[in-house]
């Protein structure tokens, strides 16, 4: 039998809790998991994951690491995370998360914002820049679509690894291009 995911991580999950609520933090639930905020705004989640438990910075971008323990979280221009897979593991960082957690809340208290990037900043991957050197109408219809669709195709094509798999999306993205539409939407 399956072990959800929050059962699973049950014991890491409350020692991350024990930890931000000792620094003073907030708790309320949101998303189903708990999160923690300071003067109701969004310092920190713990979350179950299938490999792992993490704890997730909603500012993390701006956190500076000297311990360079926090990841990426995908394509998340904010948020970074660490990840635990024992209370061994939460426990030998648990000074460090402490740090953490207190420079997420002078961020908060600074008023601090991750800048988001710009469409124009977020380079076109070479899949789908082939795609539209050879077909005027598709680089003009790319052109034409608004900056969040725009990325949606970007993002899409350039998170795949393989060379074979990124041609198979830029192809794959040009009927929608080509109708207006981001990746993720549906026929009008």
């Amino acid at each position: 039998m399956k072990v959800p995911f929050a059962a699973k991580w049950r014991k890491e999950s409350e020692a991350l809790r024990r930890i931000a609520l000792g620094c003073g933090l907030s708790e309320e639930c949101k998303w189903g998991k708990p999160c923690f905020t300071f003067l109701q705004k969004n310092v920190a989640i713990v979350i179950p994951l299938k490999e792992s438990c993490a704890l997730s910075f909603f500012k993390g971008a701006l956190l500076e690491d000297p311990h360079s323990i926090l990841e990426r979280i995908g394509q998340s221009q904010a948020g970074r995370w660490i990840k635990f897979t024992s209370l061994r593991e939460i426990a030998a960082l648990r000074p460090a998360l402490k740090d953490y957690l207190h420079e997420a809340v002078e961020l908060e208290k600074s008023g601090k914002r991750v800048e988001p990037k710009k469409v124009s900043e977020y380079p076109i991957p070479e899949e789908l820049q082939s795609k539209l050197n050879g077909d005027a109408a598709l680089r003009s219809a790319f052109a034409a679509l608004t900056p969040g669709r725009r990325k949606s195709h970007i993002l899409h094509v350039s998170s795949a690894k393989r060379a074979k798999t990124r041609q198979a999306r830029a192809k794959r993205c040009v009927p929608l291009i080509l109708s207006g539409r981001g990746f993720n939407e549906a026929p009008a």
